[in-house]
């Protein structure tokens, strides 16, 4: 596990953190577009979970970060990249974070298929992310963030229950539900 320092200085120090996820496929085309981009801004930090994409030319970047790891930086973060997973964008979205969501593309053999994108475009219409499909669309969003963070601020809701335990919880209740039926059933088969 990689350890991400502390930020001296919240105020005074712009703070990025870029999410690509556990996927196997690389993204290295989200890597070299921030690249270019933190090359003109030294004064930012970036810190970038690169996964299994080739390792960036960044002083902050690690392959993979701990759940705990990840929440401290998004909760620390001036503003938060994903690719286009969900759980990612949750999270982000769960600790008070407008997320800019590049998601990843097939044709660049960025993953399987194109899930990604539909879930980020239909997202991005409903104003739950600020969708970048394109590497000007990102550096864009990126700059205007930095300029106006609080245009990428939700309300924090960090007592909000993991969204996954939920969806668990959920689960769990349906599947108890249909085995009590089915037992109601079998039970009620046996009388007659």
């Amino acid at each position: 596990m990689a350890h991400i320092p502390q930020q001296r200085d919240r105020r005074s120090v712009p703070f990025v953190l870029v999410v690509v996820g556990t996927d196997v496929h690389r993204f290295d085309r989200l890597v070299g577009w921030l690249e270019r981009w933190h090359a003109a801004r030294p004064g930012v930090r970036l810190v970038l979970q690169y996964g299994h994409s080739r390792p960036p030319a960044l002083p902050e970047a690690t392959p993979f970060l701990g759940h705990d790891e990840l929440q401290r930086a998004m909760a620390e973060a001036t503003l938060v990249v994903s690719h286009g997973g969900p759980a990612t964008i949750t999270e982000a979205r769960r600790t008070g974070h407008l997320p800019i969501v590049v998601p990843r593309d097939p044709t660049h053999d960025e993953h399987v298929d194109n899930h990604q994108q539909l879930f980020s475009r239909r997202l991005g219409a409903a104003g739950m992310v600020r969708l970048c499909e394109s590497e000007a669309e990102l550096l864009a969003a990126l700059d205007e963030g930095l300029a106006e963070p609080a245009r990428f601020a939700l309300t924090a809701d960090p007592g909000r229950p993991d969204p996954r335990a939920e969806a668990v919880a959920r689960v769990g209740a349906v599947i108890d539900d249909l085995v009590a039926r089915r037992g109601r059933q079998r039970a009620g088969g046996r009388r007659g």
